[in-house]
């Protein structure tokens, strides 16, 4: 089979990321990491050195000088795993709010060839989030719905961050045109897959809080996911994707 890899963006995730690497290490599955690092000030690139010496061919690390966003560093993530020849491309959150032990549960489905997209999603069977504040829980819900109204993607979780793609779909889709850098990314990567005619599959999980760290949503980012998915949805409609 072909060759795993989950890309993992940080940016001041010391206190998580040599814990989750460890955990990604131990998996029965061999999955490599790319941790892609904004700059962090607290130190994280220096962890993922350290590890890197002891696995350097399964920990790879690109660092970027500023936090330049989710988005540009995922398509940074997309672009090194398509050079290095990776069939399997994962994404995961670095604070443990995804289990590491998840990941083969998605990479498995793509392996064979039941889905294009494998995604980590925490809405397909009910709600499965732990120790989110109901302010939370109700607008990340209500935004789901709202973006598969306009959209029309046929997932529960549009916004999920958790997911298994497969090498064909990074090839097809135009990197360059992405746009979104929040967690409107998530939303356009599923939504160009589907319009390219990929199939997306939706995976259980549970979903937890981060116990360590601070979280990066904001406003900016919710303003950006509200516009963002009329901008995709006219795109498509003028044949623009």
């Amino acid at each position: 089979m072909g060759r795993a890899i989950v890309i993992i963006p940080t940016y001041n995730e010391a206190h998580n990321i040599g814990r989750l690497m460890e955990r990604v290490l131990a998996l029965p599955k061999r999955i490599d990491m790319l941790i892609v690092d904004d700059g962090s000030p607290d130190g994280t690139a220096d962890i993922v050195k350290e590890l890197k010496d002891k696995y350097p061919e399964r920990i790879h690390l690109i660092e970027r000088g500023s936090k330049r966003g989710l988005g540009t560093a995922y398509v940074s993530g997309f672009r090194f795993a398509l050079s290095h020849g990776y069939e399997f491309v994962c994404e995961m959150d670095a604070d443990f709010s995804h289990n590491p032990d998840d990941l083969p549960f998605l990479v498995e489905p793509v392996e064979r060839g039941e889905a294009d997209v494998a995604i980590g999603s925490r809405y397909c069977r009910g709600i499965s989030i732990v120790n989110w504040p109901l302010s939370r829980l109700i607008l990340s819900f209500a935004a789901n719905m709202y973006a598969r109204f306009i959209t029309g993607l046929p997932v529960k979780d549009t916004t999920a961050g958790f997911k298994c793609i497969h090498e064909k779909v990074l090839q097809k889709i135009d990197l360059q045109e992405i746009k979104s850098n929040g967690y409107a990314f998530q939303i356009e990567i599923h939504y160009r897959a589907w319009k390219a005619g990929f199939r997306l599959k939706e995976v259980s999980i549970i979903f937890r809080e981060r116990e360590e760290g601070v979280s990066k949503m904001s406003k900016s980012i919710v303003r950006e996911a509200i516009w963002r998915v009329w901008a995709l949805k006219f795109r498509s409609m003028f044949g623009k994707l």
